[in-house]
């Protein structure tokens, strides 16, 4: 199979500034909202939590009893490794920090896009400078309401995605030639607990050295993080682990797991537990399933999007920024020459506009405004699990399309 890079013609300056143009004009958009016109009270409260996990260390502070200010009063919910990570924030001012934040989130998601997109940007006639696609590609998952919940909060979510997008997909970016695959699983995995879903993948192909790489790579960064934190160590693995409170109102609406939409439906109690388990097994089952015949078929990007999917489905606390994932899903639907499949052009659009409009804060005005047709309220306000689940069934569709 011919690399990436064997495919990449030179292209001039003009074409790269005026892609640059693109995103920054589309990604302006949630910045002025949610930088400039946001209340400060809520400016970037998801960073000033990782900042002052970093600031924690350096004054020997206890990381886990430690919240930022009121009116939040968010405490620090990640391995004690990803506060060794935060220390850097810690040494500059916060305003600086929130602003360093949210501009390499939107390099990491226009990374996202030039990773997830390479088959549609480098292959085949489209008529479009492939700098001017990447540009059109890119500047309108900055929209996605995942997406700009991101850069609202200031949130780790685009550099988990683009970690496991760059471990998985191939053809593998040359800049990890060295670098085995599963490391930045396993890195991902140790900065925030949920990437471990790709290990489970892995385990189910039957891919164990990349599953114990990543195992492995995780482990051995929160064995140093023990060497270096012992106590934050015991205290987070003994405990805050333990306390899903500690995420914050579980029965919220911008918990779109199925675990979240069943707190807010019902049924309660026992019976409420084992339903949940039922719909894991189910969905998990066919999720896996799915991945691993992308995996056979060679559609990685269509892998990565379906396990980053069941990241957000199986876990019991996915809050909508989570389903940054969407950005792979929508181009592993789009696919590598959409204008001769409309199809999938018209299903990659739906699923955009799905998750760009915000759907589940419409249910909350439609059940508070007491209108009728309550149930279909109560439909939007769990619309990301109900799109989640409709984009696995696209992929499992799309894929069928490329037998």
């Amino acid at each position: 199979m011919p690399t990436a890079r064997a495919r990449l013609p030179h292209a001039p300056a003009w074409q790269w500034a005026l892609a640059a143009a693109l995103i920054t004009a589309a990604a302006s958009v949630p910045v002025l909202r949610f930088l400039i016109f946001w209340p400060k009270d809520q400016w970037q409260v998801d960073v000033e939590v990782y900042r002052e996990a970093g600031v924690s260390i350096l004054i020997g502070r206890p990381i886990y009893a430690a919240m930022t200010e009121a009116p939040q009063l968010l405490p620090f919910t990640y391995p004690p490794f990803a506060a060794i990570l935060a220390i850097p924030l810690a040494l500059l001012p916060f305003a600086v920090v929130g602003w360093l934040w949210t501009l390499t989130q939107v390099l990491a998601t226009s990374a996202i896009v030039w990773y997830a997109a390479y088959r549609l940007i480098h292959t085949g006639p489209h008529g479009l400078p492939r700098p001017l696609l990447f540009g059109l590609l890119a500047a309108p998952m900055f929209w996605l309401h995942p997406v700009g919940d991101g850069i609202r909060f200031g949130q780790v979510n685009a550099f988990i995605v683009l970690a496991c997008l760059l471990d998985l997909r191939r053809p593998r970016p040359h800049l990890l030639a060295s670098v085995p695959a599963g490391v930045l699983v396993g890195l991902a995995m140790a900065i925030k607990l949920t990437p471990g879903v790709f290990v489970l993948h892995y385990l189910f192909c039957r891919r164990y050295k990349e599953a114990a790489t990543a195992i492995l790579t995780a482990a051995g960064a929160w064995l140093g993080a023990f060497l270096l934190l012992p106590g934050a160590s015991l205290a987070f693995w003994g405990g805050a682990l333990q306390d899903p409170a500690r995420l914050g109102p579980n029965m919220g609406t911008s918990n779109q797991s199925i675990r979240g939409v069943l707190m807010r439906l019902g049924p309660d109690g026992l019976a409420g537990h084992l339903l949940w388990v039922v719909l894991v097994l189910a969905v998990g089952g066919f999720g896996f399933a799915l991945a691993a015949r992308a995996y056979r078929r060679g559609d990685s990007i269509a892998e990565v999007a379906t396990i980053g999917l069941l990241a957000c489905l199986l876990s019991p606390v996915a809050w909508i920024h989570h389903y940054h994932w969407m950005v792979v899903v929508i181009l592993a639907v789009l696919g590598a020459r959409p204008w001769h499949d409309r199809p999938r052009l018209i299903a990659a659009v739906f699923l955009w506009a799905w998750f760009t409009c915000r759907l589940p804060w419409w249910g909350i005005t439609w059940i508070a405004q007491d209108r009728p047709v309550q149930p279909f309220g109560r439909f939007l306000q769990n619309a990301d699990l109900a799109g989640a689940l409709l984009a696995l069934g696209l992929l499992s569709w799309s894929l069928r399309r490329s037998d």
